[in-house]
């Protein structure tokens, strides 16, 4: 894989760093984005098994999703702002590697006490990698900057919905130990990751000497006042998506299981349902985004969403089994095409603007999971489902965001 990816840049004319997509390099940091959200996705896929095992509440439930997502979330600006600066290519071997260290752990984990501490290790991992892999995918699109950020989602959303379905597989049947068969992929990762960022650093090095060759990319010409109110309108719509989105990810499974008397390995088919939807959703949202605007897509993406999560909570299960997948498609298109529009209202400030919106997005997710468990031990799990299908009415905001035309942005 190395050798490959070494090839490939050599064969890069310092002129083709901003003209060319570089395939190879999109579906390579796509297949480990894959890896990355496959093992960060065990832990909520095996939440049945250890909440009976460590005889855990919804609340606690929650607290183990927010703990990952808090350490994934808060560091991730930093790990991107910081790479803005300096560029640390070698930096995406060491978050998988924290990752497999949390990983072990967690296998191993006998209290809740060891699960915290060993998903936050996970979250770590996950923080240094999403910032310097969105720049990997900024850097090969060739100015296809949508085309690249949804083959690079679409990976990390093939190993989210990849990962429960091995779970039900590999640990449900076996027990929570069988999570250390998961450490290999983390192990491949590191592999594939090393090469990569042999490509990266070669990429940087050219550009360090052929100054001359690159194209600066245009700025927006908006004032700083409203560059920072569409991007807090950007950053409402992530919350909307994420925390409706931790409503799927961490209790789907457990509403299956209690509203339709489902086994654990039946509803983890159809969390994969779900997550495979949004996988398949992701890739069509930064290619639209390309051609038609991203604003349209993200309306589109997220509030036309609304009508599918009201009808949710009301349906039969094999309504439920359709709408999920309905909403799937729909809701994954809108977050390459906010990530997109953030970075060329920032130009030039792809690490940070990556790790802001990553950042956000887990951060969401984990007080998404801890708020709405906590809400579910008081009420009940249809109350929350009920409660969550009027998030994606916040779309309405996206009215409230500059239109972006041939990449030109006008007030």
């Amino acid at each position: 894989m190395s050798t490959t990816i070494k090839s490939s840049a050599t064969a890069i004319q310092p002129k083709q760093l901003v003209q060319q997509t570089v395939y190879s390099i999109l579906f390579t940091i796509s297949f480990t984005h894959l890896l990355n959200d496959l093992l960060q996705s065990v832990v909520p896929a095996v939440y049945p098994i250890i909440k009976t095992r460590f005889n855990l509440s919804f609340t606690q439930i929650g607290f183990i999703t927010l703990t990952y997502q808090l350490t994934a979330s808060i560091l991730q600006p930093f790990v991107g702002f910081y790479t803005d600066r300096k560029p640390r290519p070698y930096s995406l071997a060491i978050g998988m590697s924290f990752t497999l260290i949390g990983l072990l752990l967690v296998s191993f984990a006998g209290s809740f006490v060891h699960l915290l501490f060993a998903v936050s290790l996970i979250g770590i991992g996950s923080s240094i990698f999403h910032p310097e892999s969105s720049r990997v995918a900024h850097l090969a699109s060739g100015g296809k900057k949508g085309l690249a950020q949804s083959i690079f989602q679409l990976g990390g959303n093939a190993g989210s919905a990849i990962g429960p379905l091995l779970a039900a597989i590999i640990v449900v049947p076996y027990g929570q130990f069988n999570i250390i068969w998961f450490c290999i992929a983390a192990v491949l990762g590191i592999i594939i990751l090393s090469g990569i960022a042999k490509w990266y650093q070669e990429q940087l090095d050219l550009k360090a000497s052929n100054k001359s060759a690159i194209v600066k990319e245009e700025q927006p010409s908006l004032s700083r006042k409203k560059i920072l109110f569409s991007l807090s309108i950007l950053l409402v719509l992530v919350f909307s998506k994420y925390f409706y989105m931790a409503s799927m990810t961490s209790y789907y499974t457990f509403y299956l299981i209690d509203k339709f008397h489902l086994s654990v390995q039946q509803s983890q088919v159809y969390l994969f349902a779900f997550m495979g939807a949004v996988a398949a959703g992701t890739l069509f949202g930064g290619p639209l985004g390309d051609r038609f605007g991203r604003k349209y897509i993200i309306w589109i993406s997220i509030l036309g969403v609304a009508p599918f999560t009201l009808m949710l909570p009301y349906a039969s299960l094999f309504w439920t089994g359709i709408l999920s997948v309905i909403i799937g498609l729909i809701l994954s298109s809108a977050f390459s095409a906010i990530l997109v529009y953030a970075t060329e209202l920032v130009p030039g400030k792809v690490g940070l603007i990556a790790g802001l919106f990553f950042g956000l997005a887990f951060g969401m997710g984990g007080l998404g999971s801890a708020v709405l468990g906590k809400l579910a031990d008081k009420t009940s799990l249809e109350y929350v489902f009920k409660l969550c299908s009027f998030l994606p009415l916040i779309g309405i905001f996206t009215g409230l965001l500059p239109n972006i035309e041939n990449k030109n942005l006008n007030k």
